[in-house]
């Protein structure tokens, strides 16, 4: 069976990359009657961006290009997610974990959480709700999930606010070493102040608190901190592999091959890496499929390729989620 479990509508910061990649995806899934490079072709690219950014991501007409992909993909249930960073309801929590102070790094993130932290968590939850119905009439599940960083010391709160929505399934991810934003390209730098093995290391406790904290139904990329290719000699690293695969079958969590460092960071690998695949296999941690994609016409790109190497590793099934309930599917 062929799901996507970790996709999202929307992403900022709103720069000149941003309005490209949706004017791409708007020209790629609808199509365009006009010839490339001429004036007309450029007025009507423009109406159709004008139109997204007006209407913004929670509309029909921009989530029926996710199903129009998922159709042509051949999926069985897609999970659409949103960060809970985008949620102008919960800036307090990221405010309080998050480095926001006068230094380079502090100045960066604030001016990062002010840009991406700007919708309504109401109005996506609506949005996915509304068209769940649509989707099983076309021959697709559509679930609502959400994406929660994890900080350490934030189980009580974040609690609260993973109880506030109805959701399908609540995905747990660490993008921050002690406040520090790793994945974020501007930030990329600040990985030469470390010590890798200690960085990993901390990095892999904070992943293992994650866990631990029973907050979640699934934890995305366990690995995402070699995003630019900063990673010590992974054989030194495969012991708290070996951790976080206990910790996932200890605490019956599972997590996901993510497909997003292959097509959007420079270390062009899956998540989990090869031999971190290998070790949560050995120890039967259930997985489900995820690209992680950001524009519709990433959906569910890397499935089939991603089904093989689970294959390959030795697993005979997936999961997903359905309010908050987990149901295994046999890949074949």
């Amino acid at each position: 069976m062929k799901v996507d479990f970790h996709l999202h509508l929307e992403e900022g910061p709103y720069s000149p990359r941003w309005l490209q990649r949706t004017l791409e995806s708007l020209a790629a899934m609808k199509g365009s009657s006009e010839q490339i490079h001429t004036l007309s072709w450029m007025q009507e690219s423009f109406r159709l961006l004008e139109r997204r950014i007006a209407g913004g991501a929670f509309t029909t007409e921009w989530l029926d290009l996710y199903l129009e992909q998922a159709k042509k993909r051949g999926l069985h249930t897609v999970g659409i997610v949103d960060h809970l960073y985008r949620f102008t309801k919960y800036k307090a929590y990221y405010e309080k974990h998050m480095v926001l102070d006068d230094t380079w790094i502090g100045r960066l993130q604030r001016e990062w959480l002010d840009q991406v932290c700007m919708a309504d968590s109401d109005d996506f939850v609506r949005c996915i709700q509304l068209h769940k119905e649509k989707w099983q009439h076309e021959g697709i599940e559509l679930r609502l999930g959400i994406e929660a960083d994890y900080f350490p010391g934030c189980e009580l709160e974040l609690s609260s606010i993973l109880a506030e929505q109805p959701y399908d399934y609540v995905i747990g991810s660490v993008h921050f070493v002690d406040g520090w934003g790793f994945d974020n390209p501007a930030t990329q730098t600040y990985f030469e102040q470390f010590d890798l093995e200690a960085l990993y290391a901390r990095f892999f406790e904070i992943v293992g608190n994650a866990i631990t904290s029973r907050l979640f139904d699934m934890v995305a990329h366990l690995d995402n901190l070699k995003a630019f290719n900063y990673r010590p000699d992974e054989q030194r690293l495969l012991s708290s592999y070996e951790r976080i695969a206990d910790l996932l079958i200890a605490h019956d969590t599972a997590t996901e091959i993510n497909a997003g460092m292959v097509y959007r960071y420079p270390i062009q690998e899956m998540c989990p890496s090869p031999a971190f695949l290998a070790v949560l296999a050995a120890k039967g941690v259930l997985f489900t499929t995820s690209t992680d994609a950001h524009f519709p016409e990433d959906l569910g790109g890397y499935t089939d390729q991603q089904l093989e190497l689970l294959k390959q590793a030795g697993i005979r099934d997936i999961v997903t989620f359905h309010n908050r309930q987990r149901s295994r599917h046999g890949l074949e």
